[in-house]
């Protein structure tokens, strides 16, 4: 990787656009950028680095505030290590918890595409009859309730 990328370079790479990069730079996600004799802003491996996690931390939805935190205490060293190991362990058990409800909700769809194909069998072997479950999605609940009760 080249010494020092410019912003358009770096929003390339990450998908990010050059207004995010900003952004991030003013509310202090990111350190201020080194800049060149023009003033432009020169990325370096570790700033790439460093924003290629924090697209890791926004993908298993941390909310801005706590990378804001995160960010602030790297800044201040290695002496809050300890403080961002458990932030990071705080979040996992977040992350851990939000994919087992999507698990179980994938799971949950995948019961009911397996009863719709069932249906589809058995409406294809027998369409003149559908058992009652054609214009089920168009009952009131209260009448799907009562004929599941």
């Amino acid at each position: 990787m080249e010494s020092h990328l410019s912003i358009d370079e770096v929003a390339k790479r990450t998908g990010l656009t050059a207004y995010t990069l900003r952004y991030y730079e003013r509310i202090g996600l990111i350190a201020p950028v080194n800049r060149a004799t023009g003033g432009q802003r020169r990325y370096a491996a570790s700033d790439l680095a460093w924003i290629e996690f924090l697209l890791r931390l926004r993908t298993t939805h941390m909310p801005i505030g706590k990378m804001q935190s995160f960010a602030k205490l790297r800044g201040a060293g290695d002496s809050t290590v300890p403080e961002r190991r458990q932030m990071l362990e705080e979040h996992m058990q977040d992350v851990l918890a939000e994919i087992e409800a999507m698990r179980q909700s994938a799971a949950s769809l995948q019961e009911k595409i397996e009863y719709y194909r069932s249906l589809e069998q058995s409406l294809a072997s027998n369409p003149t009859t559908d058992g009652g479950h054609a214009n089920e999605h168009r009952k009131p609940l209260r009448a799907r309730a009562r004929k599941t009760a």
